[in-house]
């Protein structure tokens, strides 16, 4: 049973402190609950059918740690109709067969409605989901799921359309913001007992990281507390480093007997940077004659055309590659001239790292940014319940413009346009760059610039001096 009388095969806490601060944290009321204001907001339609009990069948859809269960529990909590809640991982199909047949008794005889809360849905194949049809077709039984997959793939035709689906949003950093200032503020349920106290910036960098999960940011914020002595005053002070080693993942471990091994391929590497061959041939030599693995030279060949050469000679990934072929065809001693092939023509490229500066930006912006969501008018909309929720609309294909280009939003709305990639003036990147700046021009409509751009890289000119 649960703390409000309703039945449950979740593994729920005792709200001491035994259970997770992430469940004990868990909303008890609308009032209490953060975050998706687009489904929650006054007057709402799923907000006023919690509140008069009145809600029907429905999907929630949405990230993990953005709240479906604990509305689900709002729910229960509000309702006066017998509430059971069941997870698809830890039970199967016979078990709800038995709890539906309990519930179609409670409403013939007493004329009852029963909810039965399924978590984690989309594990039940459409097969097994046909078990919910007739139920629900008949009303003794209100169904609500929980999936993090995408229902237009994982749930039947059929039981999405008796079901109303209500997507929800990974929370914002600001949501979780609130969220871990009332844990460590709340002293029933929280880190208040504690005396914990959490620095501004561990705050906002906790919520960051967490990429909208409220779990994952709860979770982290009780092992920080509890790995912090209290100070003379009693006080526990969390602090950025202290969450950042309550976040990090595991490290990496390597083999300390292999130093060497890492210090010639970085030798190689440095080598070929700096536009030396015949190092870059010595060190290539020490590795292959002291019995090191020719497919660990080839990866980081490959490796090297991408990140030092980049696009500014194209063809120095396709010479990487085809000498890591000739390590597979041929194997040693044949492939080394294959390698030595590659490792001079390397080191005499002209130098970009562009690319790899490029990527790193995005990177960093898709790590600090998390999860942000792809604007719709670039999103796919293979099924009507997407397109019902605007997916695809506005979309502008670009091969029904002039030129075969169009400007429209491309990347997420929090994010805005970004500029990652920057050629350099050395090699094939130099004519990069001017394409670079034509089809921006092109974007923005500059029709002359076009015109003048169009001519220009006929002749050979550069679109800029005319």
């Amino acid at each position: 049973m649960t703390d409000n009388g309703q039945e449950s095969l979740f593994a729920r806490g005792d709200g001491r402190g035994s259970s997770p601060l992430a469940d004990r944290m868990r909303p008890r009321t609308l009032a209490e609950f953060v975050g998706q204001g687009h489904l929650l907001g006054p007057d709402s339609m799923l907000q006023r059918a919690i509140e008069m009990d009145e809600v029907g069948s429905m999907v929630f859809w949405g990230p993990p740690g953005s709240g479906k269960t604990t509305l689900a529990r709002i729910i229960a909590g509000a309702t006066k109709a017998r509430f059971v809640a069941f997870s698809a991982v830890t039970s199967g199909i016979p078990e709800i067969r038995k709890i539906i047949r309990s519930m179609e008794q409670d409403h013939h005889l007493y004329g009852r409605r029963s909810i039965l809360f399924v978590d984690e849905l989309h594990r039940f194949n459409k097969a097994q989901q046909d078990a919910f049809l007739p139920h629900i077709e008949r009303g003794t039984v209100i169904l609500i799921g929980a999936t993090t997959e995408n229902p237009s793939f994982e749930l039947n035709a059929a039981l999405l359309s008796r079901c109303r689906v209500y997507t929800l949003n990974r929370l914002g950093v600001e949501d979780l913001e609130v969220i871990i200032d009332r844990a460590v503020a709340d002293e029933a349920r929280g880190l208040g007992g504690l005396s914990a106290d959490i620095d501004p910036r561990a705050r906002e960098f906790l919520a960051h990281t967490a990429d909208g999960d409220a779990r994952v940011a709860l979770n982290a914020l009780e092992v920080a507390a509890q790995s912090v002595p209290p100070g003379e005053d009693g006080s526990r002070r969390i602090d950025l480093r202290t969450i950042a080693e309550a976040l990090q993942s595991k490290p990496l471990v390597y083999d300390k007997s292999g130093e060497e091994h890492y210090n010639l391929l970085s030798a190689l590497h440095k080598s070929l940077r700096s536009s030396d061959p015949d190092a870059g041939l010595y060190w290539l030599a020490r590795m292959l004659e002291g019995g090191e693995d020719p497919l660990i030279i080839a990866r980081r060949l490959i490796r090297f055309a991408s990140e030092d050469v980049g696009n500014a000679d194209p063809q120095a990934l396709g010479l990487a590659i085809a000498a890591k072929e000739a390590v597979h065809f041929n194997g040693l001693p044949e492939a080394d001239l294959a390698l030595a092939q590659a490792v001079v023509y390397l080191a005499l490229a002209p130098k970009s790292n562009a690319i790899d500066v490029a990527y790193g930006e995005a990177k960093r912006d898709a790590r600090e940014h998390g999860s942000l969501p792809v604007p719709l008018n670039i999103r796919n909309a293979p099924t009507r319940l997407m397109k019902e929720l605007g997916y695809g609309e506005g979309y502008r294909h670009a091969h029904d413009f002039e030129d075969a280009v169009v400007d429209q939003q491309l990347f997420p709305e929090d994010l805005g346009p970004k500029t990652y990639y920057r050629p350099v003036d050395r090699g094939f990147e130099r004519e990069m760059a001017k394409r670079l700046e034509w089809w921006k021009k092109m974007r923005s409509g500059d029709r002359a610039a076009r015109r003048r751009g169009d001519r220009a890289i006929e002749s050979g000119r550069d679109p800029e001096r005319g």
